[in-house]
């Protein structure tokens, strides 16, 4: 596993429920309605992962940020 994440939000597909700011509030915050990671590149933290998972349009993604393997949302 690496030892730093990346995190990315999609702008184009958030619809702004601010379920990753309420789960993960010391990553993820609302910007004009819409989430923005708070940094791009995060420590592994498991609460990343529940946010990017718990995304109702999978808006959220978190990578490893040495090979850009996909880590969450799960398929």
């Amino acid at each position: 596993m690496s030892a730093t994440w990346r995190i990315g939000v999609d702008s184009r597909r958030c619809i702004g429920t601010s379920i990753c700011a309420g789960t993960a509030p010391g990553h993820f915050r609302l910007v004009d309605g819409l989430s923005a990671p708070l940094t791009d590149v995060v420590a592994p933290d498991e609460v990343v992962i529940d946010a990017a998972d718990s995304c109702p349009v999978e808006a959220i993604t978190v990578r490893d940020a040495s090979d850009d393997r996909l880590i969450a949302p799960q398929e």
